[in-house]
């Protein structure tokens, strides 16, 4: 049996349709872009966090000091709601990187404030320490590490 050129013609256009329809799914550049951001670690101070966009969302990365490293080191994981280790949230003790998104409802906690000194969401309550870990308030979990990597001592890479 012979396949008639319509069919043929018709196959070529069904393909062409599919690929045009993948290629519009697929990321444009400038969310490519977005998908990973570098950081130059030199330009945030010792105690300090500093916030950047990332994914549509705030990124927290805060330069953690030896006395908050030696607090959050010394929490009692069975008291935490949701109990994690401050080693098992970083990968090096002087640099905190989370999302900077309550767990609750979704606000942004402000940096520096709060019972414990980490983060606060004044929206509900929820009061995170100088780990992301919820120690107050309404949220249920810890705040969110992305993951991230140290290609040299001076550079952050998250995404």
């Amino acid at each position: 049996m012979m396949v008639g050129s319509g069919a043929v013609g018709g196959a070529y256009a069904a393909k062409s349709l599919v690929s045009m329809f993948l290629g519009s799914m697929s990321a444009s550049a400038d969310v490519l872009a977005m998908a990973k951001i570098e950081i130059k670690l030199s330009d945030i101070p010792e105690g300090k966090s500093v916030t950047f966009k990332w994914r549509g969302k705030p990124l927290f990365i805060r330069h953690r000091t030896a006395d908050e490293i030696s607090t959050e080191r010394g929490v009692a994981v069975s008291t935490l709601r949701d109990p994690q280790a401050d080693d098992q949230r970083v990968q090096k003790p002087e640099w905190l990187v989370v999302i900077g998104v309550c767990t609750h409802l979704g606000c942004v906690p402000i940096a520096n404030a709060g019972e414990f000194g980490g983060y606060y969401c004044p929206c509900h309550g929820s009061h995170y320490d100088a780990s992301g870990r919820i120690r107050k308030g309404p949220a249920p979990l810890n705040l969110e590490v992305p993951q991230y990597a140290f290609p040299d001592e001076g550079t952050l890479i998250v995404g």
